[in-house]
């Protein structure tokens, strides 16, 4: 059993006596002890050894004390799995040298076998699971295809993803295809993830917010809906579309356990475009945590009364920041520590 089930409890819609909370990229660059083991050892090294992935998944929990810890790893290491080569170029981030721009580069991408390909992953969750000795629950993610598929085709991070959309608009066949590659490989992934011990997990569309409304149904969403159905039996699942706030309605009609939030949508509007209905995640600005400490605390209980203490999970809107304060992260988890119903 599990000592701190204040997340699961939320994600189930349970009445809690303070929303839980954790920090998306928590366990990372904002953290000195982090800093310290990616001077030795390059990206993806760290995310392919166990030992280095549990200690950097582990490192939050002792230092900052959230509520839950999510496993240290990567949105691309799904498409490493599916024979498209992805690196971690210093100063440029993901950069994949043979980007996928045909029909033809589409029939060479695999669905792999999930063991064989990232047992490493779940290496790491069995003995994160050990480390963290049952204090807090484990959160298992993956990106969600529209946004692997972003990278697949630009070949790089971009502002506006016009080659991945260029794609999608001039050869949908070829991208249905591919999309749907990366479902199935991702629903295996998650399900092995679940057989490994994690209590949740989280899909992260950190692109959605690139397409159009009536885009994002045809190139995002119903591929995600295909991961929310085949893993809702199996674990409580997040959906966090970055800009996606227009889909938030339709989200709110799946079988997803929550839905993350980013700081452009207010918490009222949020429950409103959801029904009231539905767990809500977010949605502090991640610059935020730069502010003041006494600005931040302030700010974390107006938010919580803004969302209600029930059926929400405390989070930023986005990832950490690596310039923020180590106390000011902290600040961030005792504020919501020390909530008082009101």
């Amino acid at each position: 059993m599990i000592k701190n089930d204040l997340f699961l409890k939320a994600l189930k819609g349970e009445s809690v006596s303070r929303p839980p909370v954790w920090m998306m990229r928590q366990a990372g660059r904002y953290l000195p002890e982090f800093m310290a083991l990616k001077e030795k050892y390059d990206f993806f090294t760290r995310c392919r050894t166990p030992e280095l992935a549990a200690e950097i998944t582990v490192q939050p929990i002792r230092i900052v004390k959230p509520d839950a810890a999510i496993l240290f790893s990567d949105i691309l290491v799904i498409p490493q799995a599916m024979n498209i080569e992805v690196e971690m170029k210093p100063g440029v981030g993901p950069w994949l040298p043979n980007p996928i721009r045909s029909a033809k580069d589409v029939e060479q991408v695999i669905v792999p076998d999930i063991n064989e390909e990232l047992g490493y992953v779940m290496d790491a969750i069995k003995l994160t699971k050990e480390m963290l000795n049952n204090e807090v629950p484990l959160i298992g993610f993956a990106g969600s295809p529209w946004t692997i598929l972003c990278y697949a085709v630009e070949g790089q991070g971009s502002k506006s993803f016009d080659k991945a959309k260029g794609f999608c608009f001039s050869q949908p066949e070829a991208a249905h295809a591919l999309l749907q590659k990366i479902t199935d490989t991702t629903i295996l992934y998650l399900k092995e993830k679940v057989k490994n011990g994690v209590n949740a997990v989280q899909i992260f569309d950190s692109w959605g917010g690139m397409l159009s409304p009536k885009d994002y149904q045809e190139f995002s969403w119903k591929y995600i809906n295909q991961i929310v159905e085949a893993l809702a039996d199996e674990t409580e699942v997040i959906v966090f579309g970055k800009g996606c706030w227009f889909a938030l309605g339709d989200m709110a009609k799946s079988k997803a356990s929550a839905l993350g939030v980013d700081w452009t949508c207010s918490p009222k509007n949020a429950r409103y475009l959801t029904g009231g209905n539905i767990t809500l995640q977010g949605n502090f600005d991640p610059s935020r945590l730069l502010s003041p400490i006494p600005t931040i605390k302030k700010m974390v209980h107006e938010m919580i009364d803004e969302f209600g203490k029930d059926k929400y999970v405390v989070n930023l809107g986005h990832g950490i920041l690596p310039h923020i304060p180590v106390d000011h992260a902290k600040a961030f988890i005792e504020a919501v520590k020390e909530y008082e119903h009101k």
